[in-house]
């Protein structure tokens, strides 16, 4: 080769050395180092993805211009570059841009870097574009790990410079101190002579990249340290980013796996790595880790249609998350790309690095905790529990983390709402998957809707969602469902707008979880609940008569209808006095239907009547007709949702107890009436008159006793709990009301009137009372029945005397007076001293029975009962005979220690 052809100012080559001194503002004999990298990057023979983004390279060199405050500059190389693509001068545009770019970088930035050497501002690594396009796969390896190696193929100078016309420069096998090293290769030398001499040039001190083409593995030397198999040779930082943002996306990288266990990341301990990388790869691999937590839960779900609707919703939610996290990877991964194909160094102000990862990794970490806590709290759940879940992250002072769980609560309810709108405005439940917290049981029948069908599923219930709401709620399609199946009614209901389930948006879906802030879903539930309500009782009110019937049962069953009641007995008292087992129902039809017509029965509603009806009960040996009698009520349809079974029992019950109740009232209301007619006709037997004392008072005891009983039962019992009862229906907001307070009234009948379980002592004691009282009617019927027949004997010998006295003769004979004289004395015998004996025993037996019933009384939790034992006792005549009545269990007693306490 010549100088002068080296000097020709048209030689590219002398273009480029010129070129290269007027952009770095120095002399030709200082820019040697600057002209032999500038050649290799023109003559690189690489195919990097830089190649297919000329525009990125413009776009930068605009943006570095705009920064510095020279638009003019940007707009004039904008305008140069558009004509420089409309010509075919040029066929590696990219390379000239990017030397410009590189040639115009501050000087100041312009320092060495961990994996080769910073030539211009970015500080380009001068090995990592050296490798030639055939590398084949031992290229690719290094490009998978960020890899700073050489290629043994090409020495970065020669082969990329031969279509310039000229000689080319001097190679670096023929430069001094060139001497080639034992294992590696003449490429691997030029390269690192070249680091070293530009080093010196710019007199910096620089660590020498050592690299192996058969491991493609790349590690800096300490500077100092000349043994190569000690790990103080680190690996690089880019290799380290590459491996890291493998791990992020849960993949092995090269150094940086999974550990057996797939709690995390590990590096692996046979390679230098300083302690500060390890500690921020360990942390930054914290996210990936978390990444492969979420998705794996996503992926397994994402398949499972036992999830229901609610988990597919979270699985989508989810999936968005991690959509936008697959962005910041993405972005993550071109730019290392990026820096990496065009040189930049690790060490540069823009460069990534593992600090800087970690600071823009933070809030994805955030992001990404909040996410694997609620997939942790998340599994094995479904539908409302699994939105209660999600719910309880939301209680969190991190307003990034609680709108994160807030944007994922609003696609979960979404599901919820959709099924509550459709329960709610049309009755329907559509939950396939079981996953709604109203259940419905499609084997009950219709006459057991209301009750059995729809019941609350509380293990799905949400948080956000009362107990009140939610029994709101299953109120509302209850109801709607029974106006159409049960009452067969399907006007619309006034005043209600219904809502389009399909065009329900994430906000409205909000609204179920944020009523805190925001009372529109308490207001929808109120006033849809109400108007349903409202539309159900007025059907059963106004088409049913629901009030009537209630009366009906009050009238006949309770023994309300007081004229009615008392002509029915009259009417049967023959019929029942006898044995049960000669009973026929069709005749004590006949005499109900009679009672009816003969009372002010008889103007009820025909519809009451009809359903009026007479029963009898299990016949047990020894039963009279008393015994086994009952009324009857049929209920069908929509009332008998309220007049269940079990509740017609419960007045087949009271009914029975009033009915034996009233029967003593009958019974003493006859003794009374004999002993008022008899008491003058019997006076004139002297001896008898002790016996009839001795009745009238046994009968006296009596009868205040069963008068104090029925008070209390018809007014202190039945009265009030009626007025009770009717307050709150008349009042009722919905028919569940009507049904707990129909189902209290009927308890509380029940208990006070000694029907219950605490009270059957009571009961029995009362029964017994009862009996007595029966057999002091039997005894004091044949007791006067005997009287009557003595006093019509001693009536006829009146007359026979008086007759013969009449005819002349003497009034009676000695064997009439005999035979007298000895039936007189055979009923003072056997009558007169047998009932008073007989009497006698009946009113000590009564009193003592009156004395344990008052004792039982007294020692009752129900302070009306107490009340009653006083009433019972006004004389306080057992009081002063039995202890027990004194004891501190009377009310009196009871309540001067309750006001003291």
């Amino acid at each position: 080769m010549s100088y002068g052809n080296i000097r020709d100012p048209k030689n590219p080559t002398n273009l480029l050395r010129s070129l290269v001194c007027h952009v770095t503002k120095r002399k030709e004999d200082e820019v040697g180092p600057y002209f032999q990298h500038a050649l290799r990057v023109v003559g690189s023979q690489l195919a990097p993805s830089v190649e297919k983004d000329e525009f990125q390279i413009a776009e930068r060199i605009k943006k570095k211009l705009v920064k510095q405050g020279r638009q003019k500059d940007a707009a004039v190389f904008s305008e140069l570059h558009r004509k420089l693509q409309s010509q075919a001068v040029l066929k590696n545009r990219w390379a000239v841009l990017y030397l410009l770019h590189e040639l115009s970088a501050d000087p100041k930035k312009r320092s060495k870097a961990s994996d080769g050497v910073a030539i211009f501002g970015s500080g380009l690594p001068v090995l990592a574009h050296s490798t030639p396009q055939g590398a084949g796969d031992q290229y690719s390896s290094s490009r998978l790990y960020g890899s700073t190696t050489l290629s043994a193929q090409s020495s970065g100078i020669g082969s990329g410079v031969s279509s310039i016309s000229g000689p080319t420069p001097t190679p670096m096998s023929l430069l001094p101190s060139y001497a080639p090293t034992p294992g590696i290769t003449p490429a691997n030398q030029i390269g690192s002579r070249l680091v070293n001499s530009l080093a010196s040039s710019r007199q910096m001190d620089l660590p020498v990249a050592r690299t192996a083409s058969n491991q493609g593995d790349s590690r800096v030397r300490v500077p100092g340290n000349r043994d190569d198999d000690n790990l103080s040779f680190e690996m690089s930082e880019p290799v380290l980013l590459r491996d890291v943002i493998y791990a992020l996306q849960g993949i092995n990288g090269r150094l940086l796996k999974q550990d057996s266990s797939g709690q995390g990341f590990t590096l692996d301990p046979n390679v230098g790595v300083m302690r500060p990388y390890r500690d921020l790869v360990r942390k930054i691999s914290e996210l990936g880790w978390l990444y492969m937590k979420v998705r794996k839960y996503v992926d397994d779900r994402s398949t499972d249609r036992a999830f229901g609707l609610v988990g597919q919703s979270l699985c989508a939610a989810l999936q968005q998350e991690l959509t936008e996290y697959y962005k910041l990877i993405a972005v993550l991964e071109s730019q290392l790309q990026q820096e990496q194909d065009l040189g930049v160094s690790v060490n540069g102000g823009n460069s990534m690095t593992l600090r800087k990862l970690v600071v823009w990794t933070y809030d994805p970490m955030v992001r990404m905790k909040a996410l694997a806590s609620l997939v942790d709290a998340c599994k094995g759940k479904k539908g409302g529990a699994l939105a209660t879940s999600i719910h309880s992250h939301m209680w969190t002072g991190d307003p990034v983390v609680r709108a994160l769980v807030r944007n994922i609560l609003k696609v979960v309810s979404h599901p919820i709402c959709s099924i509550l709108y459709h329960w709610i405005y049309e009755g329907e439940l559509e939950d396939t998957y079981h996953e709604f917290f109203v259940a419905a049981d499609p084997t009950v029948k219709k006459d057991r809707l209301w009750h059995d069908k729809y019941t609350l599923r509380k293990s799905m219930l949400p948080l956000y969602i009362t107990l009140d709401q939610a029994r709101k709620i299953l109120l509302i399609g209850k109801s709607i469902n029974f106006v159409r199946q049960v009452c067969q009614d399907r006007t619309p209901i006034r005043g209600r707008t219904i809502t389009k389930t399909s065009d329900l948006t994430p906000e409205q879906a909000e609204m179920l979880f944020n009523q805190e802030m925001d009372s529109t879903f308490q207001e929808i539930i109120t006033s849809v609940y109400k108007d349903t309500s409202k539309h159900l009782l007025d059907i059963l009110f106004n088409k049913y008569k629901f009030l009537e019937h209630l009366k009906a049962m009050r009238r006949y069953l309770l023994l309300g209808q007081g004229d009615f009641i008392r002509h029915l007995m009259d009417l049967l008292e023959d019929d029942l006095s006898k044995s049960a087992t000669v009973l026929y129902l069709h005749n004590l039809t006949g005499v109900l239907e009679t009672a009816i017509r003969g009372t002010n029965a008889q103007f009820d509603d025909p519809e009451i009547l009809k359903r009026l009806d007479v029963r009898l009960l299990e016949v047990s040996p020894g039963d009279c007709g008393w015994d086994v009698f009952s009324l009857d009520y049929h209920v069908d349809g929509p009332i008998s949702t309220v007049f269940t079974q079990q509740c017609l029992l419960m007045y087949l019950r009271e009914f029975n107890f009033l009915w034996r109740a009233k029967r003593m009232e009958y019974i003493l209301a006859n003794i009374w009436r004999v002993q008022m007619d008899s008491a003058k006709k019997l006076n004139t037997i002297t001896e008898i008159v002790p016996v009839l004392h001795q009745c009238h008072v046994i009968a006296a005891e009596m009868v205040h006793f069963v008068h104090q009983m029925q008070y209390y039962i018809t007014f202190e019992v039945l009265e009030c709990a009626w007025d009770e009862l009717w307050k709150t229906v008349t009042k009722a907001e919905d028919l569940d009301h009507i049904i707990a307070a129909h189902e209290v009234f009927l308890d509380t009948i029940i208990s006070r009137s000694l029907l219950g379980d605490e009270s059957k002592t009571l009961l029995t004691q009362l029964r017994a009372i009862f009996d007595l009282i029966i057999k002091f009617q039997h005894t004091q019927e044949s007791f006067y029945q005997a009287a009557l027949d003595e006093l019509d004997c001693r009536l006829m010998v009146q007359r026979q005397i008086q007759l013969r006295t009449e005819e002349g003769e003497w009034g009676g004979s000695t064997a009439d007076d005999r035979e007298d004289r000895q039936r007189r004395h055979k009923f003072s015998e056997n009558v007169v001293k047998s009932n008073r004996a007989q009497l006698k025993v009946l009113a000590q037996t009564y009193q003592d029975m009156v004395q344990n019933f008052l004792i039982l009384l007294a020692k009752h939790s129900d302070e009306s009962l107490q009340l009653l034992g006083v009433r019972l006792d006004f004389n306080e005549y057992y009081k002063a005979k039995e202890p027990q009545i004194r004891s501190p269990m009377t009310y009196g007693q009871s309540s001067r220690k309750t006001f003291r306490d």
